[in-house]
């Protein structure tokens, strides 16, 4: 056999690798991590009414489980597990009745997440090391459960890792937040690419959130006096949940939810001492409301905040989807919009000279 040949079949190989067909979400049993609430709970909704077979799991029992009935008299088939994702054991636990109930599972949702409001000078130590099993330490354990589980079976499976705005562009107020989901974003680039490098039967996608109205804000630990919440633009919990189960059924590397996380992270990257002022300008006004704080005690970061609120408490415009999400579903919608404005750029640019001449 030549060299040309071989490279030719190396080539297939890959394509076909790369190339990976995922199940329909009828025929899915999704996993998902942070479902007692907000994105979680509106993913697990979806998901069920999608024809799927859903494990939920989170650190409210009590929640899971009534979500759990309410599902099933629907007529859906699901189970939870009361876990914590800062734990290995416990996100072992996850996996392990899952495969009890179902045999398999065909998408891994690594959702669970806390916050912190404070100066990074202020939040104490241990509570960053709190906030980071749960954000970044979650997200691997679940990694590592979800892509043992599709290697061991041979079959392609989706993980599905929830980033955030903060996650490619740093930020005030939230430092430890956003250096939790850097690593994230990190952690997810890293795997994928070595995941895709060894050919292993996995789609990973991480999903990029801008500002998302639910009860983030009401969970997060707070050293702030006024009570952290969102001002300005808001997108829906159901368009973040309509990017995840997108994900479930097509690979992709990517998704942003809303033209702000999108922008955000090119602002970031192109204009970095701009972003750093415009941060230090916006941020601080829009990241919280017009009453005291939580006290510490109630925040969800040492233990299970209430649940089964899909929404949260915001200030602001609450958009009712995200058209990126709808144009990231349907890529010649980009396509035609990035032609369409070249276009009009070329017109202008000649129209302008014509009128210098």
């Amino acid at each position: 056999m030549g060299r040309l040949q071989m490279h030719q079949m190396d080539r297939k190989k890959s394509s076909s690798m790369k190339d990976l067909h995922l199940k329909k979400l009828k025929d899915q049993v999704v996993v998902i991590t942070g479902a007692s609430s907000g994105i979680g709970l509106v993913t697990a909704r979806m998901a069920a009414e999608k024809g799927a077979k859903v494990v939920v799991a989170a650190r409210n029992e009590e929640a899971l489980q009534k979500l759990v009935e309410e599902l099933q008299r629907k007529g859906h088939s699901a189970i939870y597990v009361k876990a914590d994702v800062g734990k290995e054991e416990d996100v072992n636990a996850i996996a392990e009745a899952t495969l009890r109930e179902f045999g398999r599972f065909d998408t891994w949702v690594n959702n669970a997440g806390i916050s912190i409001f404070g100066h990074s000078m202020d939040v104490s130590t241990e509570d960053m090391r709190r906030m980071f099993e749960t954000n970044f330490w979650g997200v691997v354990y679940g990694s590592k459960a979800a892509v043992e589980h599709y290697k061991d079976r041979k079959t392609p499976g989706a993980l599905i890792n929830v980033g955030a705005l903060f996650g490619d562009r740093g930020t005030t107020i939230q430092s430890t937040y956003a250096a939790a989901k850097f690593a994230v974003h990190g952690w997810t680039e890293s795997i994928r690419m070595e995941l895709e490098k060894e050919h292993a039967p996995v789609s990973v996608t991480l999903v990029h959130p801008g500002r998302v109205d639910t009860p983030y804000n009401e969970h997060a630990m707070s050293y702030m006096d006024k009570q952290p919440g969102h001002r300005g633009m808001i997108y829906p919990p159901e368009a973040v949940a309509e990017a995840i189960l997108y994900a479930a059924e097509n690979p992709k590397r990517d998704l942003f939810v809303g033209s702000q996380a999108k922008i955000f992270a090119i602002l970031g990257r192109a204009l970095p001492r701009f972003t750093d002022k415009l941060v230090e300008k916006v941020m601080y006004p829009t990241q919280h409301l017009d009453r005291p704080s939580n006290p510490p005690e109630k925040s969800g970061l040492y233990h299970a905040g209430y649940g089964l609120h899909e929404r949260g408490t915001t200030k602001g415009w609450v958009r009712s989807n995200s058209y990126y999400v709808k144009a990231a579903k349907h890529p010649i919608i980009i396509t035609t919009a990035i032609t369409g404005a070249g276009a009009l750029l070329l017109m202008a640019a000649k129209k302008k000279k014509k009128m210098k001449m």
